[in-house]
Parts: C-alpha cells; sequence; structure tokens
C-alpha cells in the first residue's frame, strides 16, 4: 500500500511478473469471472456507505411522525404565544417530507457533472458533505428550538442521495465483471431495503422514536457517512472512468489488477480500449444528444420509464403508508405497525434473492415477473380493503397481499432500474443519462408523496386501481422495448440500439 492507502506499481513492470504486489495477486485467470476479497471490498465501501444513507434517510422520518410534530407545535406556540392549527403542522410536515425529494432531484441532475469531473469515487466521498452538514443541523434543531434546520437538514439528505443514486450505480457496474454486473448492481437497493427496515426499528418510540431521543435518531445517519470516508479511499477509481474519460491506461490496468486480484487483465483491458477507441470518434454526448441521435434516443426513453415504472408502480405508496393501510384494513396501531416491520423484513430477504436471480434469469425476465405479480397482487389488495371494514379475514388478507406485492417488487422491480442505465448507454453517454434517469425517480418519487394521500382520502382504496392501470402499461413496454442486457458487453448493447435506429 502506498501513501494514503493507494496501491503503487511500476509502469515499467506493466506486464507483471508473478511477484507483483508481493505475491498477492497470482495467476488465475478464473479470479477475474467472479469475486475476490478486494472485489467485495470495492462493493461493500460504495454501496454500504452510500446506499445506506439513501435508504435510511427515506424510512427514518415513518414512526418518530407524531413526536416530531409534537415538538413543531410547542416550537410555534414558542415563537407565536399561540398554539398552531392542525392546518399547519400538516403543511409543515409535508415540506419536510417533500424537500428531501426535492434535494433528490437536484442530486440527480447534477450526478452527470459530479461524475465527470471528480470521477466516481471522489464523486461519493463528496456527498457526504451532505450528510455531515445534514447531522448538524439535526443535532443543533431541538437546543435551538429550529424546526427550519430540520428542512435544510432533510434538503442536504435529498442532495446525497440523489447524488449516491446516480453514481453508486455506476461505479459498481463499471467495476463488475460482465458476468456479475447485474448481481452487484442489485447490492444498491438490496442495501436500501435493509436500512429502511433498520430505521424502521430504531424509530420505534422505545427505542430513539421519543420525545428525548429523536435527534439522534436523525443523527445516526452519520455511521454510514464515517464507514464510508474510513474505507472508500482505499479503492480504486473506475477502470473505465481512468481509461476512457482521462485516458490515464496505466492507472486503469493498475485499477483493474487490484479489483480482479490478478494480473491477466488483458481481455478486459482489450474490451475497454475499443470501447475507448470508439469514444474518440463520438463527440461528448449532451441532453440534446440523447434526445436527437436515435441509437441514444431508444435506451433513453428505456430508462426513463423503468424509473417511472420503478415509482408509479405504487411502491412508495405501500411502503410509506403501509402503516395507514393496515389500519384501514381493521387493525390496531401496534399490529399495523408490527406488520409494516414484517414487509420491510420480506423487501430485504426478496431482495437478496433478486441478487442470486439476476444472472441466471436476466432483467427483462424478472422485470416482466415482477410487474405480472404486481398487477395481480395489486388487483386482490384493492378487492381485499373495499371488504376489510366488516370482514376480519380480508383484513388479514390485506397483509398477504402486501407481502405479496413486496416480494414481486423485488425481485426485478426494485432493483434493476438503479443499474439497468449503466448497461445501457456506453462511457460518454453515461453520466448525463444518469443523471436523467435519477431524476425522474426522485421526481415520480415527488409526485406520488405528493398526491397519494389526497386521492386516498377522495376515492379510498380504489386509489390502487390507478396504480393497477400504471403497472399495466408499464408491463406491455417492458415486454415490448426493453431488451435483454445479461452477459452482454456495452459494445453489444450499443451496437443493438445502432441497428434498431436503422430499422
Amino acid at each position: 500500500m502506498g501513501k494514503g492507502g493507494e496501491y503503487e506499481v511500476n509502469p515499467e513492470k506493466i506486464t507483471f511478473e508473478p511477484e507483483f504486489l508481493n505475491g498477492k495477486i497470482k495467476k488465475n485467470p478464473k479470479n477475474s469471472l467472479g469475486l475476490n476479497g478486494k472485489l467485495v471490498f470495492a462493493i461493500s465501501a460504495a454501496s454500504l456507505g452510500s446506499a445506506f444513507q439513501h435508504g435510511y434517510s427515506t424510512g427514518v422520518m415513518n414512526n418518530p411522525q407524531m413526536v416530531l410534530q409534537k415538538w413543531m407545535k410547542e416550537v410555534l406556540s414558542q415563537r407565536n404565544g399561540e398554539e398552531p392549527d392542525s392546518t399547519t403542522i400538516t403543511l409543515l410536515w409535508s415540506v419536510i417530507i417533500s424537500i428531501y425529494c426535492v434535494g433528490g432531484m437536484i442530486g440527480g441532475l447534477i450526478t452527470g457533472l459530479i461524475a465527470e469531473k471528480l470521477g466516481r469515487k471522489i464523486g461519493l466521498l463528496f456527498s457526504n458533505i451532505f450528510i455531515i452538514l445534514a447531522a448538524i443541523c439535526t443535532a443543533t434543531a431541538k437546543p435551538t428550538s429550529s424546526i427550519e434546520l430540520i428542512i435544510i437538514s432533510r434538503f442536504l439528505t435529498g442532495l446525497n442521495a440523489g447524488l449516491n443514486a446516480g453514481i453508486t450505480p455506476m461505479y459498481l457496474a463499471e467495476i463488475s465483471p460482465t458476468n456479475l454486473r447485474g448481481a452487484v448492481g442489485s447490492v444498491y437497493q438490496l442495501v436500501i431495503t435493509i436500512s429502511i427496515l433498520v430505521s424502521q426499528i430504531l424509530g420505534i418510540r422505545s427505542v430513539f422514536g421519543n420525545e428525548d431521543s429523536w435527534p439522534i435518531l436523525l443523527t445516526l445517519i452519520l455511521i454510514p457517512c464515517i464507514f464510508q470516508l474510513a474505507t472508500f479511499p482505499f479503492c480504486p477509481e473506475s477502470p473505465k472512468h481512468l481509461l476512457i474519460s482521462k485516458g490515464q491506461e496505466v492507472e486503469a490496468q493498475r485499477a483493474l489488477i487490484w479489483l480482479r486480484c490478478t494480473h491477466e487483465v488483458h481481455e478486459e483491458m482489450e474490451q475497454m480500449k475499443s470501447e475507448a477507441e470508439a469514444m474518440k470518434l463520438v463527440p461528448k454526448v449532451t441532453v440534446i444528444d440523447l434526445i436527437v441521435n436515435g441509437a441514444l434516443r431508444q435506451p433513453l426513453i428505456i430508462s426513463l420509464m423503468v424509473m417511472l415504472a420503478q415509482q408509479l408502480s405504487g411502491i412508495n405508496a405501500v411502503i410509506n403508508f403501509s402503516t395507514d393501510i393496515f389500519t384501514t384494513a381493521g387493525l390496531s396501531e401496534t399490529n399495523s405497525t408490527g406488520a409494516t416491520m414484517g414487509i420491510g423484513l420480506v423487501n430485504v430477504l426478496m431482495t437478496l434473492v433478486s441478487v442470486v436471480l439476476i444472472e441466471r434469469a436476466g432483467r427483462k425476465t424478472l422485470l416482466t415477473a415482477g410487474f405480472i405479480g404486481m398487477i395481480f397482487s395489486t388487483i386482490l389488495l384493492t378487492v381485499a380493503l373495499t371488504f376489510s371494514k366488516e370482514s376480519a379475514v380480508a383484513s388479514i388478507f390485506c397483509i398477504v397481499f402486501v407481502v405479496l406485492y413486496i416480494i414481486t417488487f423485488a425481485t426485478g422491480p426494485g432493483s434493476i432500474p438503479w443499474f439497468l442505465v449503466s448497461e445501457l448507454f456506453s462511457q460518454s453517454a453515461r453520466p448525463t443519462a444518469a443523471s436523467l434517469a435519477v431524476f425522474t425517480n426522485w421526481f415520480a418519487n415527488f409526485l406520488v408523496g405528493l398526491t397519494f394521500l389526497p386521492i386516498k382520502e377522495a376515492i379510498d382504496s380504489n386509489v390502487f386501481i390507478i396504480f393497477i392501470v400504471l403497472q399495466i402499461l408499464f408491463l406491455i413496454f417492458i415486454w415490448k422495448k426493453v431488451p435483454e442486457t445479461k452477459n452482454k458487453s456495452i459494445e453489444e448493447i450499443s451496437a443493438l440500439f445502432r441497428q434498431k435506429s436503422y430499422e
């Protein structure tokens, strides 16, 4: 190890003797096709830090909602000399929740700029600045009786999550062997589901979701931040970014050797060089190019649509308002909270299953199967909710159908959109496309969060009919337009779209 944890190699020995890196790298071509300790370390450092921040910030406000609203009411009473009405508190709470998505949209839009100017590695490390500032805001909000600091904190965590959602899947896709790209890309969603469950558990009133401890609950976001700052500096930059974007061949090969734990990387380097040569003939890709160029417009439409499909399928409505759904179905508040924890656990387990299935079944197969399952489970949930107030059996089936919905969502639609954009685009177009895709995801998230409760109040359980219609439309699109990218190189995928653009 060199200074600051960097790995060093003499460029003159780029042909690599067996004793390279003190004999730790051995001639074993099979290593380049599978996992090894250093690749696992890089995946963990990148995803456990960034995705955990994303998921934790998404779920942390659910359980302590009543506690925080009570504190907000006390703060406003002290300021104004009179108790605020419920409408004011509801409005403020809506701002606190929605500002997170606004930050996510902005973070998504600047993903391409940060990923190209700073690189994937430095870009992810840079995003932790927003978490540190957010933690300072939440730690000082209660002592200073400042609701504004909570709002600022939520905006900053949204910026961080938006950047992470764009850069992390990009980095994971670029450091992974082709045959593991889908499984490694799914890790981001897996960590999100784990962190949402953790935030729900820690947010229970008997843990940190009470009047005294809620600042601790919100400040715990620093833990994954510290983990990433302590581990990620020891990992290499994306070899593709080093070679194709920065033209640093020696650095790229050095990073690839570190990631593969073998010096037998000639074939993979040649593939990246071929992509680099092709990129020299292509000018810098802009948003206009993505729209005008037929070979780029098709993968862009697919990327945006799968992001919309993920959010407009109703997942956040089910996750964020599951307790309310179960209460509407006739369950007690305690049982509703327990059922919500249960579906969080199911979400984690089934996302883990999808990591195993993704390279066997393929992306399109899991997306299609997932949406078929969601359509049937949402139809059954709508029917069960209709009869739940009169029937205890129907109330139980509400839980069953929500669990079934989570299972089918987690097997494909939950994880695949995050990394599919990185598979559909070459190096020159990837950052710009990722920015647009992540922005679209956050905008759809914001839209569902803003409109679900008002629509539900207006048409009750029939609100899920809207999601059923959308799910059917997305299923048709996936069946007709989304290509299978399993075990295909970027060049093969790009050639497919070039061919279609001329048809």
